[in-house]
C-alpha cells in the first residue's frame, strides 16, 4: 500500500513524524509530496497535490497536515474522488473509515501531537469500511449531475 503525504510549513514536522512511522514501523511505501522544510508555503498547493495523487491512483490513501488541518483538508476535498477527514479523536479516526470510507486524513501540526496523529493514523489504517447502508451514503457525496438531492 502506498500513502501520499503532504504538508505546508505548519504541518511539516508532523508530516515527517508520520512518514517515519509509516516507513519504519508499518513498512509502507510513502509518496512524499512536500513541503521539504519549515519555510512558509501555500497549503492549497500541497492539499491539491495529495488529493490528485489519491484520486489518480498514484497513491492508495493520503495524509495532509497544515497548522490546524482545516485549510489543507478543504483544499484536498476540492479534488473529485477525495474524501478527506480532519480527525482529532480515536473515535473519529475509526468512524471516518468505518462509516465514511475516507481515503485521506488531515491533521493540524499546531493542534495535534505526533503521538496522537500516529495513533489515529493506525486506527484509520486498521479499521475496515462497513459498507452496506454506509456505502450508499458515501456514493451520494459526489452524485451524478442528473441526480437530484432528496431535499430539493
Amino acid at each position: 500500500m502506498k500513502i501520499a503525504l503532504a504538508s505546508d510549513h505548519g504541518g511539516f514536522e508532523l508530516k515527517e513524524a508520520l512518514k517515519k512511522h509509516l516507513v519504519e514501523d508499518r513498512n509502507m511505501e510513502v509518496l512524499d509530496l512536500g513541503t521539504d522544510g519549515p519555510g512558509s508555503v501555500d497549503y492549497p498547493v500541497f492539499g491539491h497535490a495529495c488529493g490528485r495523487a489519491v484520486a489518480s491512483g498514484r497513491a492508495d490513501l493520503g495524509i495532509v497536515c497544515c497548522g490546524t488541518g482545516i485549510g489543507i483538508s478543504i483544499s484536498a476535498n476540492k479534488i473529485k474522488g477525495v474524501r478527506c477527514a480532519l480527525v482529532f479523536s480515536d473515535f473519529m479516526a475509526e468512524m471516518t473509515k468505518r462509516h465514511n470510507n475516507a481515503n485521506m486524513l488531515a491533521f493540524g501540526g499546531r493542534t495535534t501531537s505526533a503521538e496522537d496523529a500516529i495513533r489515529w493514523t493506525d486506527i484509520w489504517l486498521d479499521t475496515p469500511f462497513d459498507g452496506g447502508r454506509h456505502e450508499r451514503r458515501v456514493n451520494m457525496i459526489e452524485p451524478e449531475d442528473e441526480e437530484i438531492s432528496s431535499l430539493e
